[in-house]
């Protein structure tokens, strides 16, 4: 692949990402503020220290909302698409819009679903000041060993396609990955720092609309620049209004 095309699908996948991230951004305001709006209302109802906000809920919820979900998706995206050169002829005889999408669904997982599912997002008034920073650091440990054994695994079903078959190599480095992140699930340090009298279905609201938001992110993405690329890399050749193709000038 060439530097033009490379530069082709980086700009692609950047505009991919910002809609992407404007489907995300309509999916945060119609699900996810409503739980932050009650978690932090049980927050100050428990509190007995009230701070003085530095920024309004108001502008949180609307223009510091969409500039943070916006950019983050703009950078995902262009990230996203330098993969995809990677990976575009390398993961199997897919199409570029299929490899796009299997790159997406791949990315949710590994990304977002396999470390939530270990460490889920909080609300807040859920979790000790005291110890973000080992969340953050635990979080960030677990998202990365997702990737890094994603990888691993899709290398080990490319070794052993020859062998086994494409099915069966498959399902082989599918459960490695699940075996060795079961391990990970159990050997890293459990975090319960929900309060006792957090109401139980808010924060199944909030963990369900964050999962929510990163699902619309990822699958906006995946559609749009599956298109985008497969008009790229296959581009259609131009008809006459008869149907007929029009010839190439010579």
């Amino acid at each position: 692949m060439n530097s033009a095309t490379v530069r082709n699908l980086l700009v692609r996948g950047m505009l991919a990402g910002l809609v992407a991230g404007v489907l995300a951004l309509v999916v945060a305001y119609l699900l996810g503020e409503p739980s932050v709006d009650k978690a932090i209302a049980f927050e100050d109802a428990h509190s007995h220290e009230h701070e003085m906000e530095v920024v309004s809920r108001s502008l949180q919820s609307t223009a510091g909302l969409a500039t943070g979900v916006l950019v983050y998706g703009v950078a995902f995206g262009g990230i996203a698409a330098l993969a995809y050169c990677f990976a575009l002829g390398r993961v199997g005889r897919f199409s570029p819009r299929a490899t796009a999408l299997l790159l997406s669904g791949c990315a949710l997982l590994a990304v977002y679903v396999v470390p939530f599912l270990k460490y889920p997002a909080n609300p807040p008034s859920v979790g000790d000041p005291d110890t973000i920073s080992k969340r953050t650091t635990l979080y960030f440990l677990m998202m990365l060993l997702s990737v890094l054994l994603a990888v691993a695994a899709t290398i080990l079903g490319k070794r052993l396609a020859p062998s086994l078959g494409t099915w069966w190599a498959t399902v082989v480095a599918v459960a490695a990955f699940a075996v060795v992140i079961g391990l990970a699930y159990e050997f890293l340090p459990v975090i319960n720092e929900v309060p006792q009298d957090f109401p139980a279905a808010l924060l199944w609201r909030f963990r369900l609309s964050a999962l929510a938001i990163q699902s619309a992110l990822w699958a906006g993405f995946g559609l749009l620049f599956g298109e985008l690329a497969e008009r790229l890399l296959n581009p259609k050749p131009a008809t006459a209004t008869s149907g007929r193709a029009v010839p190439a000038a010579h």
